[in-house]
């Protein structure tokens, strides 16, 4: 490939099954997402850097890709989201398992020096909180 040519990660994309249950879990998180995304099939989030973060409804997956399934098993994707401080982790995976959201892992100080914690989604992906322990 030429250097002109080389491939530039630009969005990650997640399949849900409810688009405004999803939505509304990622701007508890803080993503400036429009109410009006809620009745979209597909949804996309320029995030700081220029990554785009996207949603596609399982049926808008259907439509070109008839035969896909959801996967089983574990999530083979996560996102992970910087709190800021420890504190903000806790505060953040307690809002969010007080709004109903599944709590995999509470908050625990990791060996590799961050305060960190997973919580799923509305459709079972591991979403990431963390921060740098002082």
């Amino acid at each position: 490939m030429t250097e002109n040519a080389q491939p530039r990660l630009d969005l990650v994309g997640l399949v849900v099954a409810d688009m405004a249950a999803s939505l509304a879990f990622y701007r508890r998180l803080g993503l400036d997402l429009p109410a009006e995304a809620d009745g979209e099939p597909h949804v996309e989030h320029r995030l700081p850097g220029g990554l785009r973060l996207a949603w596609d409804t399982e049926q808008t997956v259907r439509s070109f890709d008839p035969g896909w399934t959801p996967g089983t098993g574990g999530h083979r994707i996560g996102l992970a989201f910087d709190c800021g401080t420890p504190a903000a982790v806790d505060t953040a995976y307690a809002e969010l398992t007080a709004a109903g959201y599944h709590g995999h892992l509470a908050p625990w100080d990791a060996f590799w020096g961050q305060r960190y914690a997973v919580v799923h989604d509305p459709d079972g992906n591991g979403v990431d909180l963390f921060a740098a322990n002082a």
